[in-house]
């Protein structure tokens, strides 16, 4: 039976009315008309949906309607605009790290969570935070250069 759900996206208040075990990520996409986070697998293991729920990467895909509660939830457009980007996003623009992009939204936001609570992270830190992750055009190397630089800025 629907519920409705009061979510807090980038910021703002958000009624939806949905099952409780529907996954976030479709709230996200088909109620709120957001092109970010992605599906990919649907099964959590490649990071398309992950969005930050309390400043904590979560996979948007699995996570129920009813398991966010009072959670603040940020996407990738929550965290910067083409304006004014957030640092990580400048670094991976810097680095070329874009090919297709699908993947993206999923490392970005990663690596915006590990630089929140690591500042100053060492490489075994961000291969730690970043496995999981699944790039099929093979980025991993300027995905790395591109969260020391953001962690350099």
């Amino acid at each position: 039976m629907a519920k409705r759900f009061e979510l807090n996206v980038n910021g703002q208040s958000h009624a939806i009315e949905a099952e409780p075990d529907m996954p976030l990520l479709y709230a996200l996409r088909d109620d709120l008309g957001m092109k970010e986070p992605r599906f990919g697998c649907g099964l959590a293991q490649c990071g398309a949906c992950t969005v930050l729920i309390n400043g904590t990467p979560t996979r948007s895909c699995i996570t129920r309607m009813d398991a966010v509660g009072a959670g603040k939830v940020m996407t990738l457009s929550g965290i910067g605009s083409a304006g004014k980007p957030h640092k990580v996003q400048a670094a991976f623009i810097e680095e070329q790290v874009p090919q297709c992009g699908y993947c993206l939204n999923g490392w970005v936001m990663t690596s915006v969570a590990l630089l929140d609570k690591t500042p100053q992270p060492t490489d075994a830190q961000i291969r730690d935070a970043l496995s999981g992750l699944k790039c099929r055009c093979g980025t991993h190397m300027s995905i790395l250069r591109a969260v020391k630089r953001a962690a350099q800025a």
